[in-house]
């Protein structure tokens, strides 16, 4: 690994002020991260790729340092797209490669969608795409049991529960889940993300992103799952998909299609790996992506 990580704040002209940490310098490329990390889900990548990149990790709104407004209505993707944007203004970039997981991945199958000349390359890593993602909700009962949790991090209770027992259900959906799949969590991973997590604000701020999301299971108050427009979502920037294949939330199912709406598209299927594919392979993540970044 080179390079070295440094952090700043970026007060953005929306009143969100984003905290992210960085290395390197060269070509851009960002990481997002997903629920319920932050930047430090991505360290490894920022020491790797910065020997030859302004590798740059921010904790998106919501998250940890950065602004947690606590009004649902303040994660519209909409809102969480234009912070990117603008993010990438405050750099400095006029292009850059856009890196994300999860809820990460669902600002930036949105961000390519609408800004595809702002983005020389997209990599997603176990995050479905909007029109995928809704035909299984709607169609696939496995899935919808797969997504039930989404439902429970949508209730009033979900902060409550999540904080009971120095956070255990995140530990245990988190950093107990990868270290038991091979991945690294030590005794300075479990101190991170638990300052992460007790950040004023943040348990609150990251649900929001379930509780704005028309993507959930049915419930009986919402029986039918919404209907997305695929033009809406239609990706014309080459990109990869790297795609745990244990992932228990997000199933296979989701990538069935997928290359109807996106141009160029690429998938790797990783059949040992569950959801958290950076921590448990990283330098097989690191590899796929640096191969896809120099065709």
């Amino acid at each position: 690994m080179t390079g070295a990580i440094s952090h700043a704040f970026a007060g953005l002209p929306n009143g969100i002020r984003l905290h992210y940490a960085q290395a390197g310098a060269g070509r851009p490329i960002l990481f997002l991260h997903g629920f319920p990390e932050f930047w430090y889900a991505w360290k490894d990548q920022l020491l790797a790729f910065g020997g030859d990149h302004h590798a740059v990790a921010p904790d998106m709104r919501g998250f940890n340092l950065s602004s947690c407004p606590p009004e649902v209505a303040a994660y519209r993707p909409k809102l969480l797209v234009e912070d990117i944007q603008l993010l990438a203004q405050h750099l400095g970039w006029s292009r850059f490669t856009l890196v994300a997981h999860d809820w990460g991945g669902a600002v930036a199958w949105n961000f390519a969608a609408r800004h595809p000349q702002l983005l020389d390359r997209l990599i997603i890593l176990n995050a479905p795409h909007a029109v995928t993602f809704a035909r299984e909700l709607r169609d696939n009962p496995t899935q919808q049991a797969a997504s039930r949790y989404m439902n429970l991090f949508r209730e009033a209770r979900a902060e409550s529960l999540l904080a009971e027992d120095n956070y255990r259900r995140l530990r245990a959906m988190t950093l107990d889940m990868w270290a038991a799949n091979g991945g690294r969590a030590d005794a300075e991973d479990h101190a991170a993300y638990r300052a992460a997590w007790s950040q004023p604000g943040a348990l609150t701020g990251s649900l929001n992103y379930y509780r704005v999301s028309p993507l959930h299971p049915p419930t009986p108050d919402e029986p039918n799952v919404v209907q997305i427009d695929p033009a809406g979502f239609h990706v014309k920037v080459p990109t990869l998909v790297i795609w745990g294949e244990r992932d228990q939330a997000l199933l296979t199912g989701n990538l069935d299609g997928l290359e109807q709406h996106v141009d160029e598209l690429r998938v790797e299927r990783l059949a040992d790996v569950s959801h958290w594919v950076a921590h448990e392979r990283p330098e097989r993540v690191n590899s796929l992506m640096r191969d896809f970044l120099n065709r």
